[in-house]
């Protein structure tokens, strides 16, 4: 598994999270300011600076949950609250959104087109905002540097540890089933038409040479498919065209969007099994995610601030059935964790919690930035 994957895997599903909030928050008829605050403050917390610099370090791929937890904790970064039904269909539409975008990427490479194409279209988000524009630039920069330099072959490991990550999720998504791009068993539909990838010719020619590299003989096969020249290579640098449309917004055009589980989905074992057995690292897991959440500023809403709830479902019904009808194996369900012991054995943690007192000069009572980290621990 490569070492390089998280931080591909988070800006790619953060992402796809901000299409799909942007796209509710304007069909729920949101004022524009609470939802203006609501992406800048999402944006700002995705982005943070100490966040992304332990994003960013060598580590592999943790687990569903895991990740799931600290999404959870992003989604409520501002006014905004979503119920559990809402925060699963989110999470479900972002997971199966990015996984048919590494299926259908004509490269492995061209999964950082995919992650500037998403960089591109948050920038957009707050163009008007130059603090938190600068502020995602500088990831983006980071971004290039760290990753047009890799190998052809490291990007073929971090595109199989993203397909091993998403290989047991299978739920059908009404758009990709409208575009006949999903099975009825929620499995993607690989296209066997279009252009072959960059730099590659039209499969179909057998070219046989001499011992002195002159080509001696041509000969033709069927590829089964219709296939097209190469486009053109998508732009690599921090400004440029991206060619590839995979990462675009694809709820741009207005259109319900469902997802229900496939059959074989709600069999699969494996997965039922990763919420009944203990996980092997989730030592490692906990403390993955006492040094990010320790990094993400939730911001408190304040009197003068009134909350709202999003509904990713047409209406509160189909919320609340949604809720009933998804299979157990299915809901991030929590483990409990002491951890006002783990504070004591955890140096991290307790460093972590440390430098929120220090930090935080307002009083906040009932509850400060170390209680709610404790809390969160606790609830996992």
């Amino acid at each position: 598994m490569s070492m390089r994957t998280l931080p591909l895997l988070f800006i790619n599903l953060g992402g796809e999270m901000l299409y799909i909030l942007d796209q509710r928050l304007r069909a729920q008829n949101i004022p524009a300011d609470k939802a203006r605050k609501v992406m800048n403050d999402i944006i700002t917390t995705m982005f943070n600076k100490t966040f992304m610099e332990e994003l960013f370090k060598p580590q592999e791929l943790y687990s569903k949950k895991a990740l799931r937890t600290v999404f959870d904790r992003l989604a409520h970064a501002s006014i905004m609250r979503l119920n559990q039904a809402s925060m699963d269909k989110l999470y479900d539409l972002m997971t199966m959104a990015f996984k048919y975008q590494v299926l259908l990427c004509p490269r492995p490479k061209d999964i950082l087109l995919v992650s500037f194409n998403h960089m591109d279209a948050i920038k957009d988000f707050i163009r008007d905002s130059p603090s938190i524009f600068n502020q995602v630039d500088e990831i983006f920069r980071q971004l290039i540097e760290m990753y047009s330099s890799l190998p052809a072959g490291e990007f073929q490991l971090i595109r199989q540890t993203l397909l091993i990550f998403f290989q047991d999720m299978h739920i059908r998504v009404s758009i990709f089933l409208k575009d006949k791009v999903q099975n009825s068993n929620g499995r993607f539909v690989l296209p066997t038409s279009g252009p072959v990838p960059y730099g590659t010719q039209i499969p179909g020619l057998i070219r046989m040479f001499n011992y002195n590299g002159d080509e001696v003989k041509k000969s033709e096969f069927p590829n089964g498919g219709n296939y097209t020249s190469p486009l053109q290579e998508g732009s690599f640098d921090l400004y440029g065209g991206r060619v590839l449309k995979l990462g675009t917004n694809m709820y741009s055009v207005s259109r319900p969007v469902e997802t229900h589980m496939s059959g074989t989905s709600k069999s699969s074992a494996s997965h039922a099994k990763e919420n009944a057995a203990p996980n092997p690292l989730a030592k490692e897991e906990l403390n993955l995610l006492a040094r990010l959440m320790g990094r993400l500023e939730v911001k408190k809403t304040t009197g003068s601030e009134s909350g709202f709830r999003v509904n990713l479902f047409s209406t509160d019904e189909e919320e609340e059935e949604a809720a009933i009808l998804r299979p157990s194996e299915f809901s991030y369900q929590f483990i409990n964790i002491q951890a006002t012991q783990d504070q004591q054995s955890n140096e991290e943690l307790a460093r972590i919690m440390g430098e929120f007192k220090e930090e935080d000069p307002v009083s906040q009572s009932p509850c400060s930035k170390g209680d709610d980290l404790l809390a969160m621990m606790d609830g996992l």
